[in-house]
């Protein structure tokens, strides 16, 4: 057997101390321990000191003393309360739960946190260069080829890697397409400068059938036209000369007494 071997604790009498069984339901909920995995234990309803609850079956409060002191010198008494038959008829899981809550609830605010943790999800990791899904150039391949090169331990001399190979015959396969890039390239350049040489060659025949179309000689005669006009006369794109004094001068200077005097009196009123 081995020596570090925590025994169970066992009732070392039959005797008890003939007083009716001590019922948990019936106890605080914080008087009592009662804890899976853990050592049972009870605040003695006699001296309220917390003692061991000891047995399997027959569970009795361990045999203890009333004081604590007995090796200072006071006298050994036997607390009422020993022996004192225990019975477990609570559902240990919801009053387990209960105190759970009850201390959650008694922790400081700075000390509590959230019974599920969430934590936030490590972004993927990038993908490789070769595995990159882009325009291919001759220069874009070279540069990839050479910055793989430069920092991969394992592409030395004429071996590579599996990402390297894939960066080398990418570029390998740029440099045999970069002649037939290059001449769609040319070919496209002297397309457009056709273009732009037959609208250039075009513009001119246009603006000639324009002119032919909308007059010629008649705009250019309505253009060259100046005709002097008299003083004081105004421009078609001008409406009539509005009056500036009114047509019945006492009519107007009466309805202007009116209004000054409606305007004192409501003054007056307000004030």
């Amino acid at each position: 057997m081995a020596r570090n071997r925590k025994r169970p604790g066992r009732v070392r009498t039959e005797r008890n101390n003939r007083r009716e069984a001590l019922k948990l339901s019936t106890m605080a909920p914080e008087d009592f321990n009662v804890r899976p995995g853990e050592t049972m234990s009870i605040a003695c309803p006699d001296c309220r000191t917390w003692r061991r609850i000891m047995g399997t079956y027959d569970l009795k409060i361990r045999e203890h003393c009333i004081s604590d002191k007995v090796a200072e010198g006071q006298k050994h008494e036997r607390c009422p309360g020993s022996n004192q038959v225990v019975i477990v008829d609570i559902d240990v899981r919801r009053w387990q739960a209960r105190q759970d809550r009850l201390l959650r609830d008694a922790m400081p605010q700075d000390n509590r946190r959230a019974a599920q943790q969430f934590y936030k999800p490590l972004p993927a990791p990038a993908a490789p260069v070769s595995r990159i899904k882009a325009e291919v150039t001759l220069e874009t391949a070279r540069q990839s080829y050479l910055a793989h090169r430069k920092g991969c331990t394992r592409c030395v001399g004429g071996q590579h890697c599996t990402d390297g190979g894939i960066l080398a015959r990418r570029y390998v396969l740029a440099l045999h397409l970069e002649p037939a890039r290059r001449e769609i390239r040319k070919e496209s350049e002297r397309q457009e400068r056709r273009i732009a040489r037959e609208l250039a060659e075009q513009w001119p025949a246009g603006r000639r059938q324009q002119w032919a179309k909308h007059g010629g000689e008649t705009v250019e005669k309505a253009n060259n036209r100046c005709s002097q006009r008299t003083p004081g006369s105004l421009s078609e794109f001008r409406g009539p000369q509005l009056p500036l004094a009114p047509q019945d001068v006492a009519a107007h200077d009466r309805r202007q007494a009116e209004l000054g005097k409606q305007y004192a009196m409501r003054k007056a009123t307000s004030a």
